[in-house]
């Protein structure tokens, strides 16, 4: 076995970060990809003695009771997906709309906002709106790149609008409450959504082309008592999963499962429930959260074994040497997360740099929990951005054939501006997140 550590910490870094590179170009899965280099590096610099190291740290991250939220909150998602709720919501939302042009996409947004207070996931939301909004839009004469643009941007959401999957995962690398991350993320989230809404009023406005015009008929009141029924149970059902949380009624756990009873109970009432759809639901949970999982595993071994390497402290002097001033490390942090989120999945991001930027956020005097909204923030940007903006891929699994992943990449290129401005403002305006 050659003895890595004769590299010195430097040169060990430089290797490790050429290994990952390799190894995730050839194909492998970014989990199998850290979990082996963590082995290669735990034995090359320690010795076999180090291997119970990495075994302890795998378990500290598995074992936290705040992870079992994770599974409640995909199992959500997965009931949402395989029921009428989101159907029904959707057709609801007209009444949001109401006759201004463009009221489609905004109802999309809304649908968006809403789903997403439901479950935090994206991939399901955005598949969803891609089979309910987007033919709708498409049929109704709407601009494609702005109908694209908005279900992606849209879907997205999960990421920002508690209770966020993203946030989650942060909260326990940063040994930070996710209570309050979710408190704090509140406002930046319907700011963000908000945002697209100006966005689409504004282009319609500008180019009337871009979107019918309204309808004029007015609705009768029964049809509109009718609508509103698809709203009642999904607004519930936040209500007690937020509410039991910002009241102190329930952790963030606690509110997960208290999610779960009321989604299977709205699908229970609406008479949708079978075996095989619950069945369905679960090894769509299983195979969702076993991903995460195994990424959590490879991730925590690498950054433990790349900490007793003393390479945690060593790219944390160079970070903080780049300069004195704390916003311009922050902003370099920013564009490590947006080039990185090109590439790997988000799960894998917040578990190899948060251990890494987290303690230099601190020692830089500023809050981690705003600090998690601005990193679940940069997090949405990598879910649009190209070459491997995951948001696109969901949306082309359910598109139209004619519609390529390069228009659906062009389609979203003014929402990833949207975002970016986001970004800012949270990094010139911390007050936005209430600490």
């Amino acid at each position: 076995m050659i003895d890595l550590s004769l590299l010195g910490v430097e040169y060990g870094t430089l290797v490790m970060f050429i290994m990952l590179l390799v190894m995730l170009l050839t194909g492998m899965p970014l989990a199998f990809v850290t979990l082996l280099v963590a082995l290669v590096f735990a034995l090359g610099w320690f010795g076999p003695m180090a291997v119970p190291l990495i075994t302890s740290r795998v378990y500290s991250f598995v074992s936290s009771f705040v992870f079992v939220s994770v599974p409640m909150f995909v199992l959500m998602a997965a009931l949402l997906d395989r029921s009428g709720i989101a159907r029904d919501l959707f057709d609801a939302m007209k009444l949001v709309g109401g006759r201004v042009r463009g009221a489609v996409a905004i109802q999309t947004i809304f649908v968006a906002v809403v789903l997403a207070a439901m479950s935090g996931i994206i991939g399901g939301e955005i598949i969803l709106l891609g089979l309910l909004a987007l033919p709708q839009m498409l049929r109704q004469g709407y601009d494609r790149n702005l109908a694209i643009g908005v279900v992606c941007a849209g879907g997205s959401l999960g990421t920002m609008v508690p209770p966020s999957i993203v946030l989650i995962i942060y909260g326990l690398t940063a040994n930070v409450s996710i209570g309050d991350l979710f408190t704090s993320a509140f406002i930046p989230g319907l700011m963000l959504a908000s945002f697209y809404v100006a966005y689409v009023l504004i282009r319609c406005y500008l180019n009337p082309n871009l979107a019918p015009a309204p309808e004029v008929e007015p609705m009768p009141t029964r049809e509109k008592l009718k609508l509103l029924k698809g709203i009642v149970l999904p607004i519930m059902v936040v209500i007690f999963v937020l509410g039991s949380i910002y009241g102190g009624i329930a952790s963030v756990t606690e509110a997960s499962a208290v999610g779960v009873a009321g989604v299977l109970l709205s699908v229970i009432i609406r008479g949708e429930f079978s075996f095989s759809m619950f069945k369905g639901a679960a090894v769509q949970t299983l195979s969702t959260c076993g991903m995460i999982v195994w990424i959590g595993i490879g991730a925590s071994a690498l950054v433990g074994v790349f900490n007793l390497m003393g390479g945690i402290n060593f790219v944390s002097s160079l970070i903080t040497g780049i300069s004195d001033n704390g916003i311009v490390i922050i902003l370099f942090m920013m564009l490590i997360l947006f080039v990185l989120g090109m590439f790997l999945d988000w799960v894998g991001i917040a578990l190899l740099t948060m251990p890494i930027f987290v303690p230099i956020v601190i020692s830089l005097g500023y809050d981690p929990v705003w600090f998690g909204v601005l990193f679940a923030m940069n997090m949405q940007v990598s879910f649009l951005s190209p070459p491997f903006g995951p948001a696109a891929f969901y949306l082309k699994s359910v598109a139209p054939p004619d519609i390529s992943l390069g228009i659906i990449f062009r389609s979203l290129l003014p929402f990833i501006c949207i975002q970016i401005v986001a970004v800012g403002l949270l990094i010139a305006f911390p007050g936005l997140t209430g600490r």
